[in-house]
């Protein structure tokens, strides 16, 4: 399918699934290699990384544990902030290499909090690996150690990222269509 609606918004093929396996070849290969001599474990962020993080973690060749997030955000009582906090994190984090598996990366405060709570835990290290980098957006200064595709700032949705709740199912990833709809 060269394009989709889903709600009330058209999107265009952008990266079709040949090209999204490639790419995750490209980044477990390059992990193999530089975290071979580690302690390492994988944590995924749902929901938005399921589809990456099973097709990344089929190509490691290292013995490491795998887990998964979630990140849940709250409105403060007094001051309307966004707080943020980790759900689902059980696993013993100290004196491991911790590689956190995102879905989409944009204006990189989502990861920063991700990144700071994980500190809290003393792992030795603490890697970032994201399938999608949205480089004009991104305001944030930490390091993005993988990054399967840089992207432009324009919404996407498609293995794993949704819309509406709708489109993480898709094995293509798909772009806003920023025209008229054509239905």
């Amino acid at each position: 399918m060269s394009s989709i609606v889903i709600a009330d918004k058209e999107f265009d093929l952008y990266l079709p699934s040949e090209k999204i396996q490639q790419q995750i070849e490209v980044m477990a290969n390059r992990m193999n290699n530089e975290l071979k001599s580690q302690n390492v474990i994988f944590i995924g962020v749902l929901n938005g990384a399921f589809m990456f993080a099973a097709d990344l973690l089929k190509r490691i060749r290292l013995n490491v544990q795998i887990s998964f997030m979630k990140v849940s955000s709250y409105r403060g009582t007094a001051s309307g902030m966004n707080i943020k906090r980790l759900i689902g994190l059980n696993e013993e984090l100290k004196g491991k290499t911790v590689v956190i598996l995102e879905d989409i990366i944009d204006t990189g405060k989502t990861i920063e909090d991700i990144h700071f709570q994980l500190k809290g835990f003393r792992p030795s290290e603490i890697q970032i690996a994201s399938l999608l980098l949205k480089t004009e957006a991104f305001k944030g200064n930490m390091k993005i150690d993988y990054v399967g595709f840089e992207i432009p700032n324009r919404f996407v949705v498609g293995y794993g990222l949704d819309y509406c709740g709708f489109g993480r199912n898709l094995r293509n990833i798909y772009i806003v269509n920023e025209g008229e709809k054509k239905v």
